[in-house]
Formats: C-alpha cells, structure tokens, sequence
C-alpha cells in the first residue's frame, strides 16, 4: 500500500466513494480519524447478496412499480420472489439505465434505442439515478453501523462524497449527477454541493493502480527489480508513460499519465478516451447472434433468447478463452435437442471464432483509443495496466496481450479486486490527490466581435457582415477567440482569463452578465472563425457573472453615434481547467486592487 500520512484534520469525517456502473455497482470509503492514518475500506455487504467479501458490488438494476415507486434494488431485484411478483404485478425492470445519462459526442452508432430498457413513465435518467444512489448510501451507512460500533452517529454530518463517471462525460453530465445528489437526499442544501466532488473513472482507477499495484512494490521491504516499472537505461525517478484502460460493463476508458516513483507524482499527458464497448455490448451482439443463429428454429421464442443471453453474460463469456474450440450455453434440460441448429443435451454449441467475433470491436476500440493516445502523449508509453469488470475476460486481456508484447510495452492486470478499482480509486484521490495536471480534451474559447482590419485577407472576406457598434467601432462578428487549446497540459492551478468589455445602455443591465464557453472538437490546431467547420463548434456552458460590486462604480458615457447613454464595463472570465470540473470566477480592477467573484456556471440539458 502507499505509505500515508496521519491525517492533519482536527475533526473526525468520512469520505464515500460511488462507483455508479452500467452493470455492476460498489462503495468504498474511509474513516479519517485525527492523527491516525487513513485506511480505504469496501462496503462487503448489501441485502440478498450471496458473495460477502472484499470485492462485493451488486447489479445496477431496480424495480419500479407502475406507481413509479422503487420496489427493489440490487441483489434483492434478482430473487425469484421478487422476479414472480414483479411479473404477476407488471413492475418495470432497469438495467443498462446508466446509458441513458451517455454523452451525446460519444460514438454510439453501434447503439440502437431498444438496446436499452425504456425509463419507467414519468421517470427521468436523473430520477433514476438518485433512486439508486439513494440505495447505496442506505447500505453504506447500515454496513458502517454494524462494521464500526459508534461510527456513523459521529461523521453523519461530516461526510465528503466522491462520485466517479466514464472519462467521455462531461458538464453535462457532472450536473446531472450533482443535481441528482440533491434529489437523492444525500446533502440537504445546494451549499453543500462543495462536499461532492467528481472524478472520472480513469483516473480514480489510476490511484488504484499506485496504491495497490505500484506501492505494494516499490514500499515493499522485499528487494524489487526496478525494471518492472522503469527501462533500465533510466534512473527510477526519470518518468514514463503508462495508460490505465478501465474496461467496464458500458464504458471503456483510458488515461495516459507521466509517472515519476521518487518523489511519487502524475500528469496526464494526453486528452483522455472514452467508447462506448463496454463488456455489455458483447453481451447484445450475442442477443443477435442467437436470433439468427435459431431463427426458424423451436427456440427462437424472445424469452429463450433472452435467458440463453443471460447465461452467456454470465458464464460463457467468462469462460471463452480459444476460438479454435466450441462454446457452449447451457440453458435447457437433457431433453433439448435439435441437430440442426447445434442443440444437444440442453446445450447450445456456438463456432469458437463467432464467439471471438463478439469481442472484436470492443478490442478495436481499446486499440484505436490507446494508439490515439500514444501518437499525441508527450512521454513515451511502455506501460499499460487493465482494470475494470470486463478486465476479467482472459480473451480480452490475451489478445490485448498479443498486441502490445511486440511494442515492448509492458502490459498487466492487477490480481487485486480490479472490479473494485474505481470505488477504492476514487477514497484514494480524494486522500492522496496523485495527478498534479490534466490534459484539455478539446479547444475551448468564446465567440467575441473582433475590431475591423481592412488589411487582414479574413476579415476583408467577411466585409459584407462588418457593424458599427455603440461606440463607433467597425467590428467583424463570429470571430472564435480560443482560450484553451486542446492537448494543452494545465496544472491545478493555472488560470486562464479573457478580458471583455461590454456595453449596456442601462445600469440594470450592468448588473449581471452571461457569456457562452464554447468548444471546438474538429481537426484544426487554433480555429479563428465559427463560420469555418461550424459543426464542430459547439456551446459547452453559459457562465452567469454577478456584476453589482463592480457597477458600483459606473459613470455614463455617450455614444458616438446618436448620443444616446452607455456605460463600459471592463472585465476579466478566469477560467480554471486543471480541475476535475471547470471552475469560473470574474476579475476586475478597483482603485489598482483586483477584485474577484465566483461564477456560475450552468450547462444546456
């Protein structure tokens, strides 16, 4: 483990962790107690749940009622009493909801619409997102209750949440979630919102992977071959480059970092990925496999589909290890048999190389997203860890294995509980705070007027859309002022600030002001103009600035043009990208002092 600290507060609290999956779910968290040195546990227990231990997680799957009521969640939703009664009571059951909640720029042609269990009526992807997060901070506190005696009557006001989500979300996304902890119950007012913090699911992987793969080497007292982690040219405090693939039941992420081991510090090095291949999508190309496969057949029936679709999720895809040999689904009794369709016995033989074609985009995937990765890392990869539920696939790990061995990249999947690595990953960030900078994912900039150049060949080509404005000056509208270009590596700390000027006619106006943060995700390296591939332009968020201290100060002025009052308000929009959310703040200068305001920020659903 990485050697910690004491913790330094003065005051007990508790950090818990969600890890929200397509198909599986787990919490992890920590007591931090004054003086002592934190420890990352799992919640190792949740009702109906048959496996107890380290590693426990249950299905991300709920029941509603056709009042709209959850009936049963987790473990408990796949009793078959609760099965039965659901059935005779018409219950709608969710599973794959997650998808719902998806990035709209995330590929996902491959996705069609029945593919994911339609939303109980009435029910939004946000609601169902609270029910369930609801639920397992119900288990998260009766497993700490029961676990640690006097424990929670002590922190159940001092609690820090950490909510991971796949590496291809982003403010949209991030604001559902926070919106959902507020409509879950699990902070009681819009100012505790600073208790939640949000990671991705890439990077709370990576401390996984330092604190329990790395650090359990390098911290060890038994003598380590230094070459593992760093070429033997190299010093171990000289970096290298290592990418995280957490391959989970929807999503597939991957992060690139520089590692340093002496002292230990992390930068990412490339914009993160993410695909929508996760080990679920497997599972739907086997649904159709089996449709054709038996169509015509005694058993294509929906319902036998559909359970030898389960079986396959949960065992034959597991097990597939060899295409040159058959798979089997076992699904029936011995008195199912049909030749012809490669039914004996009450199994169902499937061709090994039909079983390994269902892999195949998914293992495409991860090697598009790691080759995108490696061209645009400015430092060399050579190694690679594997994490995540799909990670248990020894097909998947075997022929991702067979790719990068000939690249003399070192590739790995921890023997630790990697289902568990986003939960315990994300306790860990918030405890040790390892990755010092982030890589931007896209450019990012905002659509400003620009003051006419009769010399410059761009704007004389854009003559026909010149105005005048308030105060006189020829300006050149859809001009596209970038403030952050992608690839950019910024640190924590870095802020990037746009200076604006704005010109209202009245001092109501001057009061407050919102402007859009744009993104531009095309194949140009500085874009000028919004009129130039706009499809590849689009609004991130708005920014709402509070400008009533510095309109304070204000004093009319008049227009060259028709004499009528305006008032000049000069400003500066700090933006800070570093973090694991974008943070936005307004500057500007009173009697030589710079003054500062938060800003909100708020994204279009």
């Amino acid at each position: 483990m990485l050697p910690r600290e004491p913790y330094k507060g003065l005051t007990r609290k508790l950090v818990l962790a969600f890890d929200v999956g397509t198909t599986f779910s787990g919490v992890s968290y920590c007591m931090l107690d004054p003086g002592e040195v934190p420890v990352i546990r799992g919640v190792a227990r949740y009702p109906a749940q048959e496996h107890v231990g380290g590693d426990s997680k249950i299905p991300s799957i709920l029941y509603y009622d056709l009042q709209g009521d959850v009936r049963a969640v987790g473990a408990e939703a796949l009793r078959q009493n609760i099965i039965e009664q659901a059935e005779d009571e018409g219950w709608v059951k969710l599973e794959w909801w997650k998808l719902h909640l998806r990035a709209k720029h995330l590929a996902s042609s491959h996705i069609r619409e029945d593919d994911i269990p339609p939303l109980p009526r009435g029910k939004s992807a946000v609601e169902v997102l609270a029910d369930f997060m609801r639920y397992l901070f119900q288990c998260a506190r009766t497993y700490i209750q029961e676990s640690h005696l006097n424990s929670w009557s002590s922190v159940e006001n001092s609690i820090e949440f950490v909510l991971t989500h796949p590496n291809g979300w982003e403010g949209q996304q991030q604001q559902q979630i926070r919106r959902a902890v507020e409509i879950a119950g699990l902070i009681s007012s819009k100012e505790e919102q600073s208790h939640v913090h949000l990671l991705t699911e890439g990077e709370a992987s990576l401390h996984f992977c330092v604190t329990n793969v790395i650090a359990s080497d390098i911290f060890s007292k038994t003598p380590i071959d230094v070459s593992d982690y760093s070429d033997e040219e190299e010093d171990q405090s000289d970096s290298q480059g290592v990418i995280v693939v957490d391959a989970g039941g929807g999503t597939i992420d991957l992060s690139a970092y520089s590692m340093k081991l002496s002292p230990t510090s992390f930068e990412e090095i490339a914009p993160a990925e993410c695909c929508l291949q996760g080990s679920v999508f497997v599972t739907r190309r086997a649904h159709t496999l089996l449709q054709e496969k038996l169509s015509g057949s005694n058993y294509s029936n929906p319902d036998i589909i559909k359970q030898m679709t389960r079986i396959f999720d949960a065992s034959t895809k597991l097990r597939f290890r060899n295409p040159d040999e058959p798979s089997y689904i076992k699904f029936g009794t011995i008195r199912d048999k049909d030749l012809t369709y490669g039914i004996r016995s009450g199994q169902l033989k499937l061709a090994g190389q039909d079983v390994a074609d269902l892999f195949e985009p998914s293992i495409e995937a991860i090697i598009e997203a790691f080759e995108q990765q490696r061209r645009v890392a400015s430092t060399p990869i050579n190694l690679v860890w594997l994490v995540g539920g799909f990670a248990a696939s020894d097909w998947l790990f075997a022929k991702l294995q067979e790719y990068f061995i000939p690249l003399g990249i070192r590739f790995c999947r921890p023997d630790a509980h990697v289902n568990k690595a986003v939960a315990d990953g994300a306790v860990s960030f918030y405890i040790d705070h390892l990755v010092s900078s982030r890589v931007a994912r896209a450019t990012y900039g905002v659509e400003c007027h620009s003051q006419y150049d009769f010399q410059d060949p761009e704007h004389q080509a854009r003559q026909h859309t010149i105005f005048a404005d308030i105060t006189g000056s020829l300006r050149v509208p859809s001009v596209f002022q970038s403030i952050l270009l992608k690839g950019t590596q910024v640190s924590e700390l870095c802020e990037f600030r746009k200076p604006f000027y704005i010109t209202p006619t009245s001092l109501a106006a001057c009061e407050s002001h919102s402007t859009d943060i744009m993104c531009y995700k095309g194949a140009l390296q500085e874009p000028r103009w919004l009129d130039v591939e706009r499809s590849s332009f689009s609004t991130l968020c708005t920014i709402h600035a509070d400008l009533r201290e510095l309109s304070r100060t204000l004093r009319p002025q008049r227009s060259a043009i028709n004499q009528s009052e305006y008032y000049k308000i000069e400003f500066d929009v700090v933006i800070l990208f570093g973090h694991t959310e974008l943070k936005a703040q307004i500057s500007w200068k009173e009697k030589g002092i710079e003054m500062r305001s938060p800003a909100a920020i708020v994204y279009d659903e």
